[in-house]
């Protein structure tokens, strides 16, 4: 394959915030590079230095043939309507979106229609900033066949670990302001990963050992040295002979220490660094009475188009619910609904002791232009503090404190609305797509929490493992109705495809867990016995 683009030594900095410095990588024809890393790491940053956007401040870009490129966004604020292509309109219709409005569709319906446009460009290097936020199952599959017969190059940013497999054949891994290529997909970097990191660790042990046997070494040549001076001085008659041996001793003393110091730095190898854990929790204030909700003869249509009709349900506190049903069924405007944000026929009670968190899908709804200083003002230090502490935990610098919302990546974007309930007791979470735009420790300690929290949960995601393990009831909206079931936690016997989806998640955030620790640690044999039984458990399905 030939190559089209090198990144030479390219650095980049926002606010005096070191985002990457000095990487390196290339993209040849017809690769489908996937770009991972934590919020922040300059994911999004990267793609809008390739597609011409920004500049690096140091660095460049070096083109090897004349190329043209298209850049799909993760979120877009306005979005242009125009005509569309005969090519344009057969995928629309393949993906099965409407021909209504776009400010009318749905989240997953609207990235579709971007996703559309980009592939009908027919671009030799397509950008693609988190493709699978907001899509269904079956818009997941339609753009794994999209990319699969593309073409042309594609660059793509995810955190999700299911579609990275199914599509990569290099990695790029933005860590600690660095690039790590990797030709492969996401699980064979992780395993590569974890194979480095533990050489590593061990090169390093063997490498403190070696410098404590060396400055013992060498603590013990300053002491012959010294003796051989203490000598000098007390043998009378024999001074000068014990000066001149105490000399010698001294230039022997610092040859050897030469040939030591100089062996230390033969092969300088830096300690594992692990990654920093994201650590919050949400608590719920006390309740009061048991019913949360009640809906009865609940229709909402736009114009021709119905969601749902004559629906019923009632919702108790402390329960948790998945709102589930494909894109453009209605999950979003269902939440609007019951919160009063739209209109619908029907009646709807909530209890005046309801406490309610709504985490909208959206990343533009957040006061861009201020600071999280100035958005979770707060009069004294101890509160201040509190909030810092937080920040944190999340995963956030010092420096952001300061810095506009603006500045932030949309994955971080999402951190901070989940502070604000963080913050404020909620007895009521109603969250829309929450894992949107998280990376992997992110999403994995919302788990945690949203598994622990003792208030009333209502869900809308395609994640299917988040959803078996944060939720214990579902609402399917499926051909204009709404229907209450509890979730069946055991797998069906022809749902091989759900069930190793959910081992292969598993067992990759097993994987991630174990790249971090080393063969002396607690817990290493005990992942690396469920990463094998996993692997075990993929192969007798394949």
């Amino acid at each position: 394959m030939k190559e089209i683009l090198k990144l030479r030594n390219i650095s980049y900095e926002i606010m005096n915030t070191l985002i990457f410095e000095n990487i390196n990588a290339t993209a040849k024809q017809g690769e489908v590079i996937g770009i991972i890393g934590k919020n922040g790491a300059g994911k999004s940053t990267l793609l809008q230095l390739i597609k011409g956007l920004i500049s690096p401040i140091k660095g460049h870009l070096q083109w090897l043939q004349n190329v043209d490129i298209t850049y799909v966004e993760q979120e877009c604020e306005r979005y242009l309507e125009r005509d569309v292509s005969a090519k344009e309109a057969d995928l629309l219709a393949k993906w099965g979106v409407p021909t209504v409005s776009y400010a009318s569709l749905s989240g997953g319906e609207k990235l579709k229609i971007r996703l559309v446009n980009g592939f009908a460009q027919d671009a030799q290097l397509l950008l693609l900033d988190e493709p699978t936020n907001h899509l269904d199952e079956q818009g997941t599959a339609m753009l794994i066949d999209e990319i699969k017969n593309y073409p042309g190059t594609i660059l793509v940013v995810s955190h999700d670990r299911y579609f990275l497999d199914k599509v990569t054949t290099k990695i790029w891994s933005l860590e600690k302001t660095k690039l790590i290529e990797h030709s492969g997909n996401y699980s064979s970097y992780m395993e590569a990963r974890k194979l480095q990191r533990l050489s590593q660790e061990r090169a390093y042990e063997k490498q403190q050992k070696n410098m404590e046997r060396i400055e013992a070494q060498m603590k013990e040549l300053t002491s012959w040295s010294q003796k051989a001076h203490a000598q000098s001085t007390k043998q009378e008659g024999f001074k000068e002979h014990y000066r001149v041996k105490a000399k010698r001793m001294d230039a022997q003393v610092k040859s050897k220490k030469k040939r030591l110091e100089k062996e230390l730095l033969k092969e300088k190898v830096e300690r594992v660094v692990p990654d920093d854990n994201v650590l919050f929790s949400v608590e719920s204030n006390q309740r009061v009475g048991k019913r949360f909700l009640e809906v009865k003869h609940l229709t909402k249509s736009y114009g021709d188009r119905l969601l749902f009709k004559n629906a019923h349900f009632t919702i108790k506190y402390g329960e948790k619910l998945a709102i589930v049903g494909p894109n453009g069924s209605g999950k979003t405007t269902l939440l609007k609904v019951l919160i009063s944000q739209e209109r619908a026929e029907g009646d709807i009670w909530i209890s005046p002791a309801a406490n309610i968190g709504y985490l909208t899908q959206e990343v533009f709804d957040l006061p861009l232009h201020k600071t999280p200083e100035q958005l979770f003002y707060k009069e004294t230090f101890e509160e201040r503090g509190k909030v810092q502490n937080l920040m944190r935990h999340l995963g956030f610098t010092p420096a952001q404190w300061t810095a506009s919302i603006d500045n932030m990546s949309m994955g971080e974007r999402v951190k901070c609305k989940l502070m604000a309930y963080i913050l404020e007791e909620k007895n009521v979470l109603i969250l829309d797509e929450p894992t949107n735009h998280l990376d992997l420790p992110s999403r994995e300690q919302l788990e945690q929490t949203l598994a622990q929290y003792n208030g009333t949960l209502l869900v809308v995601s395609h994640d299917r493992y988040f959803l078996e393990k944060t939720t214990e009831q579902t609402l399917q909206i499926t051909n204009g109705s709404i229907k209450r079931q509890w979730q069946d936690k055991s797998p069906q016997i022809d749902d091989t495809v759900a069930i190793r989806l959910k081992l292969e998640t598993e067992r990759q955030e097993v994987l991630g867990r174990l790249s971090f620790l080393t063969a002396k640690d607690k817990e290493y044999g005990t992942l690396d016995q469920k990463f094998n039984e996993l692997s075990k458990r993929i192969n007798e399905l394949s």
